[in-house]
Formats: structure tokens, C-alpha cells, sequence
């Protein structure tokens, strides 16, 4: 019997106050604020072509599912902090990761999350359960190359993954570790890790006189400029020349295995620039650091491969390599070479870590895995270099005030009403609408000031219903533009506080 339950719709609750519209037109890209600002934003260079390339999707899904991750951060952020000790994993779903699931361990949080904007999923084991199950597995369990060289907690199906290429061998060695072996599985895999070894993000620098490795991110410690990178790359003390082989500078520190992460301070000739090579002339622009959710896209720059794309996969994963083990890396199902190593990991315009090692090629497909940017720099206490760059619609960034969506005019069908603290309510009529064609489906929610409203999109898949967009900010106004397929569609109107 499944150990899970999903949930993907409230019930209706009340009549609501608004200005409603639904109205599909041409197709434009999907975003959930006005036509106006998602025109003003666009992707970084060569990550639509990239995502295009590497996720096998048209230029319109790779838009489309950009904005869907921005927009959904945000939520993502909010539940985890409600449920806290409830709290079970998060990941995104579908070809333009459309759907956010967030699994809790109490069905009394499902309300919430669906009110949200997300779907809900009930499941046995909290994330920090799993977690300190990993960590009495990684104490345990040895990292033998047929029996257990990746491990990860797998949040979409609550229990950690023991990756092996003779499942009965792990088997016997979970069993000895004390570790609760209902918690963990033994896949079969074909995965052999290894390292990738031989200021802008993914440019080349050197270790001596045959190592080469990638920069990751440019980074400062009080006056000292540097950048981020791979701890397998070198050891404190060594020094380093740059693309161009001139002196450029020295490991300060670095640590491998247990951690692969190092920074290496650069000389006054190098200009620290908050930008990532994007392999095709042009570069993205570094604007923070805040993780991505699983499923999310990701982008890795290196000096052998240069730009590929994929999707994060699993975070809290433990892999062996020959010379050690490293805990905490974040898996993904981007490709990489020996040389990569320390290039810069990034989700739209927010980096993510440091390359540290991989299987496969980027001719067949592979696996890497990347050291998270902020624990390199909490740990060496460092600071990202970054640019104020742009950001998506969805997204406010931190210490400004959302814009009001203010009166809904020129839209071609109204609906009034009124709702109370705490409700919610369908529109059109507590009914849904139906579209034959695909195109944009526009809703505006004008509230009483005061009052706090939120709007949500759902459409119909089979019998359930999922939300499609979402437009939640603290005020009492609201707009929402997705372009969808054809199918049956439904707006909810929440109120998070007030009349």
C-alpha cells in the first residue's frame, strides 16, 4: 500500500469579493503578472537554447518553465517555514515543472498547501527524519565501488536511495549498518562518479604546470577578491595562472574529501565580474544564491564541456569517489568532463554550487553533482560578487514592495461579490469554463484595501485539479496571464486575512 496520499484541490467555501475575468487570446509565454512584465523579462543568454538542447523541450516550454520555477520559489520558501518539523520534501513536476508538490507528515496541513498554491502530499517520514537517517548511514555504511558509491534522500518517494550495482551485496551491508532498512532501497545502477579534474564562471585556470580546473564564482573576504571552486582541485598554499596562463593567484583553503570546496584569492590584474560563461559568447548575470527546489532547471558552465543544462535531482547525497567521500553534494542530470571541475552550477540567475564530479559524458548523458554555493561561503566566510541583474514576474525581490495589480478595467467579463476572513471561492459561479483552443487565460482580482486576497489558476487533469498559476502577494490585488492548452479551467479566490 502506497505510504502516500496526494491532494491537488480544496473545496469551495463562499462567495468572494472581486473583478474576475477569463479570457483566452493568442498564445504569448506563460508568467503570472501582467503582459507588461513579462515582456520587460528575459532569460539569461543561451539558457533557453540550452534547456532546449539538454531537456529535449520547444523555446516556449523552456520559457514557460522558467517562470513557473520563479514563481513557485516563493511559495516553496513560505511552506517550509510553516510546517517545520512536518515538513517532508518539496520538488516540481511536469515538462514546465507547472506543478510544485510539498509533502507533510499531519493531512491537516493539506489545506494550506493547496491554498497556497501547491499540491499536497501526505507522507510517513519528515525530511529531518530522513535526513538523520542519512547521516547514520553515511556513518555506517562503507563506500564500497559496487555497494553504495551515491547515496540520496529521494523526497518523491520518502526513503533513501543506496545507487549499486549489486543490490544483494548493499543489501547485507544496510542490514549491518543499524539504519532502519524500511527507510532504504537498493537500486541497481551503472553509476562509476568520478572527479573531473583536468573571474568568470566555467573559464578555465591551472593548477601547476597539468592540472586544469574551472572557476566557479567570483567571490570577496573583506578586502581579498577571489573566486569559488572545487577543493579536489588544490590544496592552500598552491597557486594558480590563469585562461590566458598568467599569474592569477592562490588556494586559501580548501577541503576534500568529506567537503569539496576551496576559494583561491586572485591578484590585482584579475577583475572580479558577477557573471557565468554561458559557452557561446555571451554570460549570465550572478544576481543571489537561493537553492532551487528538486526538479528544477539548473545550468553548469565548465572549460571542457562549456553551457548544459538539466534538471536538480536529488540534494543530501553522499558519493564515494576513489580518493574519499563527500556528504551533502546535490545530484543532477547535467553532463561533464575531466576539466569541468569548480564551474559554476546556476538556476536561472541564482547560482547553486561548485562542479565536483560525475559520470557518463556529455556525448551519451550523465550524472554530475555540485557542492552548494552557500555552504562554501558561510563556511570560509566568504561573499558572492553579484549584480542587481533582473528578475522574473512572480519574483520580489527582497526589501521591496510588491506592485498593486490596482482596478481591473477593459476585461470582458465581471464578477462581484463578497468574502469573508479565511474563505475561499471558484469563479465563474462556483463552476469552471472550457477552452478549445490554446491561449492566455487572464484573471484580475481587485479587493477591498486592507485586505489581503490571493488568486489561483487550476485546471482539470482527469479527475483532479491541479494549480497552473498563482499570484499571492501580501496586498488585496491580483493579476494573473498563463498561457495553457486546451481544457477545463477554474479561478480560485482566497482570503489570507481580511473582508
Amino acid at each position: 500500500m502506497s505510504r502516500r496520499h496526494a491532494v491537488t484541490a480544496g473545496c469551495v467555501l463562499a462567495i468572494t469579493a472581486l473583478t474576475l475575468t477569463a479570457a483566452p487570446v493568442a498564445a504569448k509565454p506563460q508568467t503570472v503578472s501582467s503582459p507588461a512584465a513579462s515582456a520587460a523579462w528575459k532569460p539569461p543568454p543561451g539558457m533557453i537554447a540550452a534547456l532546449q538542447r539538454d531537456l529535449k523541450i520547444t523555446a516556449e516550454q523552456a520559457q514557460a518553465r522558467l517562470l513557473n520555477e520563479a514563481r513557485l520559489a516563493p511559495v516553496e520558501a513560505k511552506l517550509r517555514g510553516l510546517l517545520g518539523d512536518r515538513f517532508g520534501g518539496s520538488w516540481f513536476t511536469g515538462t514546465i515543472a507547472q506543478t510544485l508538490v510539498v509533502a507533510t507528515t499531519d493531512a491537516a496541513d493539506l489545506p494550506q498547501i493547496v491554498a497556497a498554491g501547491a499540491q499536497g502530499e501526505v507522507v510517513k517520514r519528515s525530511y529531518t527524519e530522513l535526513s538523520t537517517a542519512m547521516d547514520g548511514l553515511d556513518d555506517n555504511l562503507p563506500g564500497h565501488a559496487s555497494g553504495g558509491a551515491v547515496r540520496y534522500v529521494d523526497v518523491r518517494n520518502n526513503r533513501i536511495v543506496v545507487l549499486t550495482t549489486d543490490p544483494l551485496v548493499t543489501e547485507d551491508l544496510i542490514q549491518a549498518s543499524g539504519v532502519d532498512s524500511s527507510m532504504v532501497r537498493p537500486v541497481p545502477s551503472t553509476e562509476k562518479p568520478r572527479l573531473l579534474d583536468d573571474v568568470r564562471g566555467g573559464d578555465a585556470y591551472y593548477i601547476g604546470s597539468a592540472s586544469r580546473c574551472s572557476v566557479g564564482f567570483a567571490v570577496t573576504r573583506g578586502a581579498q577578491n577571489g573566486f569559488a571552486s572545487a577543493g579536489h582541485c588544490g590544496k592552500a598554499g598552491e597557486t594558480t595562472t590563469g585562461v590566458n596562463r598568467a599569474a592569477q593567484g592562490v588556494f586559501q583553503a580548501s577541503s576534500f574529501p568529506v567537503d569539496d570546496a576551496a576559494w583561491v584569492s586572485v591578484n590585482a590584474n584579475w577583475r572580479l565580474r558577477p557573471v557565468v560563461n554561458n559557452g557561446s559568447g555571451g554570460t549570465v548575470s550572478v544576481v543571489g544564491s537561493r537553492a532551487a527546489i528538486e526538479g528544477a532547471s539548473v545550468c553548469r558552465s565548465g572549460s571542457t564541456t562549456g553551457w548544459h543544462c538539466g534538471t536538480i535531482q536529488q540534494r543530501d547525497t553522499s558519493v564515494t569517489y576513489p580518493q574519499g567521500t563527500i556528504y551533502e553534494l546535490t545530484r543532477t542530470s547535467v553532463c561533464a568532463e575531466p576539466g569541468d571541475s569548480g564551474g559554476s552550477f546556476i538556476s536561472v540567475d541564482q547560482a547553486q554550487g561548485v562542479t565536483s564530479g560525475g559520470s557518463g559524458d556529455c556525448t551519451s548523458g550523465g550524472v554530475t553533482y555540485f557542492q552548494p554555493i552557500n555552504e562554501i561561503l558561510t563556511t570560509y566566510g566568504l561573499s558572492l560578487v553579484t549584480t542587481t541583474g533582473t528578475t522574473p514576474p512572480g519574483v520580489i525581490p527582497p526589501g521591496t514592495t510588491p506592485p498593486s495589480a490596482g482596478t481591473c478595467t477593459g476585461l470582458p467579463k465581471n464578477v462581484t461579490g463578497t468574502l469573508t476572513n479565511g474563505q475561499s471561492v471558484y469563479q465563474p459561479n462556483n463552476r469552471n469554463y472550457q477552452t478549445t483552443v490554446a491561449g492566455v487565460h487572464s484573471g484580475c482580482l481587485d479587493a477591498a484595501d486592507g485586505a489581503d486576497f490571493d488568486l489561483f489558476l487550476e485546471k482539470r487533469n482527469g479527475s483532479a485539479w491541479s494549480t497552473v498559476a498563482t499570484s499571492d502577494s501580501p496586498n488585496p490585488d491580483e493579476k494573473i496571464s498563463y498561457t495553457g492548452t486546451p481544457g477545463y479551467y477554474r479561478y480560485r479566490v482566497v482570503s489570507a486575512s481580511g473582508s
